[in-house]
Protein backbone atom coordinates (compact mmCIF):
# COMPACT_ATOMS: atom_id res chain seq x y z
CA UNK A 1 0.00 0.00 0.00
CA UNK A 2 2.67 2.60 0.69
CA UNK A 3 4.55 2.22 -2.10
CA UNK A 4 1.39 2.55 -4.34
CA UNK A 5 0.89 5.61 -2.96
CA UNK A 6 4.43 6.80 -3.46
CA UNK A 7 4.49 5.62 -6.93
CA UNK A 8 1.34 7.45 -7.29
CA UNK A 9 2.67 11.15 -5.37
CA UNK A 10 5.35 10.86 -7.24
CA UNK A 11 3.21 10.50 -10.74
CA UNK A 12 0.69 13.87 -9.50
CA UNK A 13 4.12 15.87 -7.65
CA UNK A 14 5.51 17.29 -11.09
CA UNK A 15 1.94 18.23 -12.27
CA UNK A 16 1.19 20.21 -8.87
CA UNK A 17 3.96 21.85 -9.04
CA UNK A 18 4.01 22.97 -12.73
CA UNK A 19 1.03 25.25 -11.53
CA UNK A 20 1.64 29.01 -12.69
CA UNK A 21 1.71 31.00 -9.50
CA UNK A 22 -1.47 33.40 -9.16
CA UNK A 23 -2.05 36.95 -10.57
CA UNK A 24 -0.72 39.53 -7.73
CA UNK A 25 -3.21 42.14 -6.55
CA UNK A 26 -2.12 44.88 -8.38
CA UNK A 27 -1.21 43.44 -11.43
CA UNK A 28 -2.95 43.15 -15.02
CA UNK A 29 -4.90 40.57 -15.14
CA UNK A 30 -4.26 37.79 -17.76
CA UNK A 31 -6.23 37.89 -21.13
CA UNK A 32 -8.92 35.29 -22.42
CA UNK A 33 -11.18 34.40 -24.73
CA UNK A 34 -13.68 31.85 -24.11
CA UNK A 35 -17.07 30.41 -25.17
CA UNK A 36 -20.37 30.96 -22.81
CA UNK A 37 -22.90 28.56 -22.41
CA UNK A 38 -24.69 29.72 -25.46
CA UNK A 39 -21.86 29.85 -27.23
CA UNK A 40 -20.87 33.27 -27.48
CA UNK A 41 -17.30 34.56 -27.10
CA UNK A 42 -16.11 36.61 -23.83
CA UNK A 43 -12.96 38.44 -23.41
CA UNK A 44 -11.66 40.16 -20.68
CA UNK A 45 -11.14 43.34 -23.25
CA UNK A 46 -15.18 42.78 -23.07
CA UNK A 47 -15.28 43.93 -19.54
CA UNK A 48 -12.75 47.25 -19.62
CA UNK A 49 -13.86 50.04 -17.62
CA UNK A 50 -16.17 48.21 -15.60
CA UNK A 51 -15.96 45.64 -12.77
CA UNK A 52 -15.44 42.17 -13.13
CA UNK A 53 -15.58 39.05 -10.29
CA UNK A 54 -13.78 36.68 -12.55
CA UNK A 55 -14.43 32.93 -10.32
CA UNK A 56 -12.84 29.83 -11.35
CA UNK A 57 -14.66 26.43 -10.01
CA UNK A 58 -14.36 22.58 -10.40
CA UNK A 59 -17.16 20.94 -11.65
CA UNK A 60 -21.22 22.21 -12.75
CA UNK A 61 -23.75 20.88 -10.78
CA UNK A 62 -21.75 19.57 -7.63
CA UNK A 63 -22.78 20.54 -4.55
CA UNK A 64 -20.42 23.40 -3.32
CA UNK A 65 -20.42 24.74 -6.91
CA UNK A 66 -23.96 24.86 -7.03
CA UNK A 67 -24.34 26.52 -3.73
CA UNK A 68 -21.53 29.09 -5.05
CA UNK A 69 -23.18 29.80 -8.51
CA UNK A 70 -26.61 30.41 -6.76
CA UNK A 71 -25.55 32.80 -3.80
CA UNK A 72 -23.71 34.89 -7.06
CA UNK A 73 -27.12 34.31 -8.69
CA UNK A 74 -28.98 35.89 -5.50
CA UNK A 75 -26.73 38.41 -5.18
CA UNK A 76 -26.54 39.58 -8.98
CA UNK A 77 -28.68 42.76 -8.27
CA UNK A 78 -26.14 43.93 -6.07
CA UNK A 79 -23.28 43.29 -7.88
CA UNK A 80 -24.25 45.07 -10.60
CA UNK A 81 -25.47 48.35 -8.62
CA UNK A 82 -21.97 48.13 -7.81
CA UNK A 83 -20.65 48.80 -11.01
CA UNK A 84 -19.40 44.78 -11.91
CA UNK A 85 -20.59 42.05 -13.52
CA UNK A 86 -19.66 37.95 -12.62
CA UNK A 87 -18.37 35.72 -14.63
CA UNK A 88 -17.78 31.93 -13.80
CA UNK A 89 -15.11 29.71 -15.48
CA UNK A 90 -14.51 25.86 -15.36
CA UNK A 91 -13.13 23.39 -17.87
CA UNK A 92 -16.47 22.08 -18.33
CA UNK A 93 -17.73 22.23 -21.79
CA UNK A 94 -20.17 24.82 -22.98
CA UNK A 95 -23.40 22.15 -23.02
CA UNK A 96 -22.36 21.57 -19.56
CA UNK A 97 -22.24 24.72 -18.80
CA UNK A 98 -25.77 25.02 -20.56
CA UNK A 99 -27.70 22.45 -18.87
CA UNK A 100 -26.16 23.91 -15.31
CA UNK A 101 -26.70 27.51 -16.01
CA UNK A 102 -30.66 26.90 -16.96
CA UNK A 103 -31.33 24.18 -14.11
CA UNK A 104 -30.48 26.65 -11.73
CA UNK A 105 -31.51 30.15 -13.81
CA UNK A 106 -27.94 31.53 -13.75
CA UNK A 107 -27.60 35.33 -14.99
CA UNK A 108 -23.96 35.27 -15.48
CA UNK A 109 -21.87 34.16 -18.42
CA UNK A 110 -19.84 30.46 -17.31
CA UNK A 111 -16.97 30.26 -19.47
CA UNK A 112 -16.03 27.16 -20.93
CA UNK A 113 -12.44 27.07 -20.73
CA UNK A 114 -12.06 22.97 -21.76
CA UNK A 115 -8.25 23.02 -21.81
CA UNK A 116 -7.81 24.89 -18.83
CA UNK A 117 -5.28 27.51 -20.45
CA UNK A 118 -7.24 30.29 -19.04
CA UNK A 119 -7.53 28.22 -15.66
CA UNK A 120 -4.17 27.65 -15.77
CA UNK A 121 -2.95 31.67 -16.55
CA UNK A 122 -4.66 32.97 -13.21
CA UNK A 123 -3.06 29.81 -11.19
CA UNK A 124 -6.39 27.94 -10.56
CA UNK A 125 -5.69 24.86 -12.83
CA UNK A 126 -5.51 21.48 -11.06
CA UNK A 127 -3.79 19.42 -13.66
CA UNK A 128 -3.74 15.47 -12.21
CA UNK A 129 -2.69 14.27 -15.38
CA UNK A 130 -5.38 11.98 -16.30
CA UNK A 131 -7.93 14.52 -15.64
CA UNK A 132 -7.94 18.71 -14.63
CA UNK A 133 -10.49 21.12 -12.89
CA UNK A 134 -10.15 24.18 -11.78
CA UNK A 135 -9.69 25.40 -8.35
CA UNK A 136 -12.38 27.25 -6.24
CA UNK A 137 -10.53 30.63 -6.52
CA UNK A 138 -11.46 34.20 -7.29
CA UNK A 139 -10.04 37.25 -8.73
CA UNK A 140 -11.91 41.07 -9.13
CA UNK A 141 -10.39 42.96 -11.79
CA UNK A 142 -10.87 46.22 -11.79
CA UNK A 143 -12.13 49.00 -14.65
CA UNK A 144 -8.41 49.39 -15.67
CA UNK A 145 -8.01 45.93 -16.09
CA UNK A 146 -5.50 45.01 -13.17
CA UNK A 147 -6.24 42.32 -10.22
CA UNK A 148 -8.09 44.49 -7.56
CA UNK A 149 -8.10 41.37 -5.11
CA UNK A 150 -8.08 38.10 -5.38
CA UNK A 151 -9.73 34.90 -3.01
CA UNK A 152 -7.42 31.83 -3.31
CA UNK A 153 -9.64 29.89 -0.73
CA UNK A 154 -13.24 29.99 -1.06
CA UNK A 155 -16.11 28.85 1.04
CA UNK A 156 -18.86 28.39 -1.27
CA UNK A 157 -21.51 29.42 1.21
CA UNK A 158 -19.86 33.14 2.21
CA UNK A 159 -18.14 33.44 -0.99
CA UNK A 160 -20.61 35.97 -2.98
CA UNK A 161 -21.31 38.36 0.34
CA UNK A 162 -17.46 38.17 0.92
CA UNK A 163 -17.18 39.73 -2.80
CA UNK A 164 -20.05 42.16 -2.39
CA UNK A 165 -18.50 43.33 0.78
CA UNK A 166 -14.77 43.66 -0.91
CA UNK A 167 -16.35 45.74 -3.94
CA UNK A 168 -18.01 47.95 -1.62
CA UNK A 169 -14.34 49.00 0.50
CA UNK A 170 -12.33 48.36 -3.67
CA UNK A 171 -14.91 51.32 -4.76
CA UNK A 172 -14.63 53.58 -1.27
CA UNK A 173 -11.35 53.43 -0.98
CA UNK A 174 -11.30 54.82 -4.82
CA UNK A 175 -9.35 51.79 -6.30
Amino acid sequence: MRRTLTALLMLFLPALASAAEPPAEGTAAPAFSLPDQAGKTHALADYAGRWLVLYFYPKDDTPGCTTEACNFRDDIVRIRRLGAEVVGVSVDDVASHADFAAKHKLPFPLLADEGGKVAASYGALRDLMVMKMAKRQTYIIDPKGRIAHRYLEVDPKTHAAAVVADLERLQQAGD
